[in-house]
């Protein structure tokens, strides 16, 4: 059978509103599974403590993200809660070549921004609350925004969610354990297509003497 290596990579969108469980998933995702690899966006977004430029994002000032975007520079850009946040297109360009698969933490509008440039490297997964209850609890509990800023952002969840049907997947993160399982399984089928094993057509042609 043809190796299993010789593959190209995909892109994996995880969206959800703020809250939903994106962060927790892509972390535990990149943590046990050594094929996929996180991709770092560049913000205009000043760095919250704990974080490392460069692993978590790459910090730039607005002049600098706007000459990036004026050379094509992203494979998708928004301006999220008055910040833009912007995806390198060389750096995934050269995972999904190596057959790494990177793994996107980005809104609605990125996605549909990847889904124009890059539609047959895209798996988009949809998470979703049990309830809007528990995501204002998930806010509040984080405890990194004040109670205005939570409340922004259960506004703002009502317009994110109403995107849900332009993904391929759509998961209910109901338990965290389970989600996660989903979104393996997911990524173990969609490795599979025929479309992304680039060394079937030689297997084959081997095989028939093609």
């Amino acid at each position: 059978m043809p190796d299993e290596t010789k593959r190209r990579g995909l892109m994996l969108v995880l969206s959800s509103p703020s809250g939903a469980g994106k962060t927790t998933l892509s972390r535990r995702l990149l943590a046990e599974d050594p094929e996929t690899v996180l991709s770092i966006s560049t913000t205009t977004r000043p760095k919250r403590p704990g974080e490392t430029d460069g692993a978590d994002y790459t910090f730039v000032d607005r002049e600098t993200f706007e000459d990036l975007v004026s050379k094509d520079a992203f494979l998708e850009f928004a301006n999220v809660f008055g910040h833009s946040y912007g995806t390198p297109r060389d750096v995934v360009e050269a995972a999904l070549e190596a057959g790494k698969d990177v793994l996107f933490d980005i809104d609605w509008q990125g996605t549909q921004q990847l889904a124009q440039k890059a539609r047959s490297d895209l798996v988009r997964i949809f998470i979703l609350p049990p309830t809007m209850e528990d995501l204002h609890d998930r806010l509040v509990s984080r405890g990194q925004d004040t109670e205005n800023e939570v409340q922004n952002r259960m506004s703002k969840a009502q317009g994110e969610m109403s995107h849900w049907a332009e993904y391929d997947y759509v998961l209910i993160n109901r338990d965290l354990e389970k989600c996660l399982s989903n979104v393996k399984t997911i990524l173990k089928v969609e490795r599979m297509r025929r479309s992304r094993q680039v060394g079937l057509t030689s297997f084959v042609k081997s095989l028939t003497g093609g």
